[in-house]
């Protein structure tokens, strides 16, 4: 089903119905629009990942441990992570996307907000995940996170071209990315806020996810990475600020000041020991995310809910919904979820399940099979590039 086609879901189990015309959902459908029975089920909004990495899609199909183990969150950095991005090629890349795609329509995920990573395949790594996106029906919000930390300003430059290059479409927007502020110098993070500027984009970008980034930012003269960000004029207006675990109170606020949006990541933070994010309580723009985790909103959600209560931070509620706000800005759309005027992505729950899911007004799952691909063949080639993929990373 074309984007532009009309399309009726409905009427659920309490009688709702939902219209979608031209992708946003509508007061009403024109005669003849096609119709999605589910009668048996309940229409709710898509949920939205505020952010991942599809370049960690392979992980799940055996990704070996590094021995010894790393000891603190840069080496996790450095002997896994920054090993697999330095590793990719445009097979894995897109083998990567596609399965993770996958695995977020069918547990219900209409939106993933990307930032990618792959030093030795920069140009062309954007359009091979929003192709990913397009193809499968998902939508997303795309950006490169530049860094230095490999190659110097030359790779951050190139970076930030790439981020350049995306063009929109109806599924596809594409952001500012700035990998961390512990990679950059202080040119590159000035760099992006002027490009986000120029295009009407927004920064994306890792923000004191660990006590490193906090300890890199003082010996360059600052009083923390948010105040360096900044003080270079880095965010942008509706920026979005990862992680957030080692920032203040204070510093959470005055970044909500600014019209930032923040993403906690609850499964990832915990998984790499670096903390619960608690601070974020002090702001209300708070989606969640899951930092390349499997792309199971519910399981994160849970998760949040979990840790939440373990960290005595009883204001945690809502983080789902304002994922839903977060892409609704960037798309231009109303914030009020199925409401006229909304992104036409929804999904039809039933005993927990996700049967069906529409994005754009288009079904992407049927019955609880993905229409758009064989979920089946994408694994397979999953499998087959995450053989390769270690292998490569086994020389690096």
């Amino acid at each position: 089903m074309a984007l532009t086609d009309a399309i009726v879901v409905g009427p659920d189990a309490s009688g709702r119905s939902v219209a979608i015309v031209d992708g946003r959902v509508a007061a009403a459908a024109p005669e003849g629009a096609a119709r999605l029975a589910c009668a048996d089920g309940a229409i709710e909004p898509g949920a939205v990942c505020a952010h991942t990495h599809l370049y960690s899609g392979l992980a799940p199909y055996g990704m070996p441990t590094p021995d010894p183990p790393p000891a603190n969150f840069l080496e996790i950095l450095q002997k896994v992570w920054w090993r697999l991005d330095c590793a990719l090629d445009r097979e894995s890349l897109r083998a990567a996307a596609r399965d993770y795609v996958a695995r977020a329509l069918l547990a219900g995920t209409t939106t993933l907000i990307d930032h990618h990573e792959s030093p030795n395949l920069i140009e062309g790594s954007l359009a091979i995940l929003a192709d990913a996106c397009e193809a499968l029906g998902v939508r997303a919000l795309v950006c490169y996170g530049a860094s230095e930390r490999n190659f110097g300003r030359e790779e951050a430059r190139r970076g930030l071209a790439e981020c350049r290059r995306v063009a929109a479409s109806p599924l596809v927007r594409g952001l500012i990315g700035l990998h961390a502020s512990f990679t950059i110098s202080d040119a590159t993070a000035r760099e992006a806020g002027a490009l986000a500027r120029e295009l009407g984009a927004v920064v994306h970008v890792h923000l004191a996810e660990d006590q490193a980034d906090v300890d890199d930012a003082r010996r360059r003269g600052y009083a923390g990475p948010l105040e360096r960000l900044l003080s270079l004029d880095a965010l942008p207006q509706g920026s979005i600020l990862a992680h957030g675990v080692r920032l203040s109170r204070d510093e959470v606020r005055r970044a909500a000041d600014a019209g930032c949006w923040f993403v906690h990541n609850p499964r990832s933070n915990e998984g790499n020991r670096v903390g619960y994010a608690g601070a974020l309580s002090a702001a209300q723009r708070v989606a969640l995310g899951v930092d390349g985790w499997d792309p199971d909103m519910a399981a994160e959600d849970a998760a949040l809910r979990r840790l939440a209560e373990q960290n005595d931070d009883a204001d945690v509620g809502g983080r789902l919904a304002q994922g839903r706000a977060l892409v609704a800005e960037r798309f231009g759309a109303a914030a009020e979820p199925l409401a006229p005027g909304s992104l036409g992505d929804l999904v039809v729950r039933r005993n927990g399940a996700a049967p069906h899911v529409v994005v754009g007004g288009r079904v992407v799952v049927d019955n609880g099979v993905l229409a758009t691909a064989d979920a089946e063949s994408i694994a397979a080639e999953a499998r087959a590039q995450a053989t390769r993929l270690w292998a490569r990373m086994a020389t690096i």
